[in-house]
C-alpha cells in the first residue's frame, strides 16, 4: 500500500514522505495511529500546502539531531551488573537499560533508536551501541559493562588508599611539628649561651 507519513518513522520515512509498505502493516499500525494517510489525490494536495511547516519543522530536527549527537558522542555509559568471578553477566543488557543510564546524564532519547547488541553483550568490557538520530544520521556510544564485584573492589581499593593517604599526611604533619618544636628548642638554647659567658668576660678584666 502507498502511503504519506504523519510523522517521523523510524527505518521507514521522514513526516512528508510517500513510501510502500504491507497492507497489514498500514492497516494494522501506520493509519489507526495516525502515524500515516492513504496517499491519494486529496491527502498530496494537503501535504503539498503544508510544505513550508513541515520543512522547518525537518531543519528543527536537525539542529536537535546535532546537539543530540554532540552530547552522545562525548558520553561514556557505564552499567553496573551482576556477573560471576569470570565476567559472564548473569543477565542482560537491554536498550532500556541504555536509555535510563543516558537519562541519568541529561540525556533524552526514544529507546526504539538504540541499537543494543544484547545478543553480543555477554561479558563486562567495553562496547559500542549505536544510536539512530534524525534522518541518517548516527552516533556510536561507549558502553561500560562492570560487575557489581569489581565496584565494590574499586571502592574497597579507594578506601584503602584514602586511609593509607591519610595515615602519611598524619606522620608528616607529626614529623613537622617535631622538627618545628626542634628548631624551636635550639633557637631558644642559641639565644641563652651569650648571657651565660657575659659574667666570666667582665670576671677576666
Amino acid at each position: 500500500m502507498k502511503i504519506i507519513l504523519c510523522n517521523d518513522v523510524v527505518n521507514l520515512g521522514e513526516e512528508g514522505d510517500t513510501v510502500v509498505v504491507k497492507d497489514g502493516y498500514a492497516r494494522n499500525y501506520l493509519l489507526p495511529t495516525g502515524q500515516a494517510v492513504v496517499c491519494n489525490k486529496t491527502n498530496l494536495a494537503i501535504v503539498a500546502s503544508r510544505a513550508a511547516q513541515i520543512e522547518k519543522r525537518k531543519a528543527e530536527k536537525r539542529a536537535a539531531s546535532a546537539s543530540l549527537k554532540q552530547k552522545l558522542d562525548a558520553v561514556t555509559v557505564t552499567l553496573v551488573v551482576n556477573a560471576g568471578e569470570s565476567g559472564k553477566l548473569f543477565g542482560s543488557v537491554t536498550s532500556q537499560m541504555v536509555q535510563e543510564a543516558l537519562a541519568k546524564e541529561g540525556i533524552e532519547i526514544e529507546r526504539k533508536k538504540l541499537e543494543v547488541p544484547t545478543h553480543a553483550i555477554k561479558m563486562t568490557g567495553t562496547y559500542t551501541i549505536v544510536a539512530h538520530l534524525y534522518e541518517s544520521e548516527v552516533s556510536h556510544v561507549k558502553l561500560v559493562i562492570e560487575s557489581v564485584e569489581q565496584v565494590k573492589e574499586r571502592e574497597r581499593e579507594a578506601a584503602r588508599a584514602a586511609a593509607e593517604a591519610a595515615k602519611k599526611a598524619e606522620a608528616e604533619a607529626k614529623a613537622a611539628a617535631e622538627a618545628a618544636a626542634k628548631a624551636e628548642a635550639e633557637a631558644a638554647a642559641a639565644e641563652e649561651a651569650p648571657a651565660e659567658e657575659a659574667p666570666a668576660a667582665e670576671e677576666n678584666n
